[in-house]
């Protein structure tokens, strides 16, 4: 079922689990999230930033929809870390279902106005839209952008960001990085902030740069209101890395006998994130809702199709 990021996120939300948003670079990647997020029945999020748009085409999406559409749990096709408000325009023409736009390096004034743009935009065609106050660290120059050092989200901002834009859900910064972390560099959420945090807004909120970061870590940032962590470098390493192995035998080149083996190693590192973020088999409430809106309304509703 294809629906928006807004009620994916709000039945994670009301029920205390994080839905995973896996970052998807081809078309093989995307068949196996989909096929573990329905053997796990977990509601996930297809999330592909913009280089991941260049390379794979906007086609593509048509497709990742129509998979979408006929899978046995919820999901999201959301554009992940958008920069610009063209970037999001493009994003609702070609057939994303949420998007994500990323003002966290501009002044407060500046991120406020271009997430408000964007909301108006997409509200008004049924898409949902993600801010992030506050700046996740950087790794390296292979993962999405960060600073050298990270800017926590300062609570009083984020009500008032929340207010003044609209937002469905808010990306804040509580220590993560983007990447993999090196040696020199000590993965340690805030957790004492995401508590305040969610103290004060009722909205889903939302982790970027959750791979590499310790299982106890993140377990407890689901506990505290985490309802979305996005995965991205963690399943490229499982998947790349046992591709590489295959690779060894010089005479494979068919993707048939290739590409099955990468996916089978990515499978198993989306499995562990989908039990750690407690939503395997929360795909039921999703069903639960959808009948629950029927009622309310009198007849079938399409709140949570898109």
């Amino acid at each position: 079922m294809l629906i928006n990021g807004k009620d994916l996120l709000a039945v994670a939300n009301a029920h205390n689990f994080a839905v995973p948003a896996f970052n998807v670079s081809d078309y093989a990647m995307s068949n196996g999230l989909f096929e573990i997020c329905e053997e796990k029945a977990a509601p996930w999020i297809l999330a592909i930033h913009p280089d991941e748009v260049s390379h794979i085409g906007h086609e593509v999406i048509l497709a990742l929809r129509e998979r979408a559409h006929r899978s046995t749990v919820p999901v999201a096709i959301h554009w992940d870390h958008g920069g610009t408000f063209e970037q999001m325009l493009t994003a609702i023409q070609i057939g994303f279902t949420s998007v994500m736009i990323d003002g966290s390096m501009l002044p407060f004034e500046e991120n406020v106005a271009i997430t408000k743009r964007v909301v108006d935009a997409a509200h008004v065609v049924g898409l949902s839209v993600e801010g992030e106050l506050g700046t996740i660290g950087k790794t390296d120059g292979q993962a999405e952008a960060g600073t050298d050092d990270i800017i926590y989200t300062d609570p009083k901002q984020a009500v008032e960001f929340i207010e003044r834009t609209g937002v469905d859900s808010l990306a804040i910064a509580i220590g993560t990085r983007h990447g993999i972390y090196p040696s020199t560099l000590k993965p340690e959420l805030k957790l004492d902030l995401l508590s305040e945090i969610k103290g004060r807004v009722g909205i889903p909120l939302v982790l970027h740069g959750g791979s590499n970061n310790p299982d106890h870590e993140i377990g407890q940032s689901v506990k505290l209101g985490i309802n979305k962590i996005n995965i991205s470098s963690d399943i490229k390493v499982g998947y790349f890395n046992a591709m590489r192995d295959v690779l060894t035998d010089r005479e494979l080149r068919e993707p048939n006998l290739i590409e099955p083996p990468a996916t089978a190693a990515m499978k198993v590192v989306a499995a562990q994130k989908i039990d750690l973020f407690d939503a395997a088999g929360k795909a039921h409430l999703y069903t639960i809702a959808l009948a629950a809106g029927s009622r309310r309304v009198g007849r079938r509703s399409d709140a949570l199709v898109a």
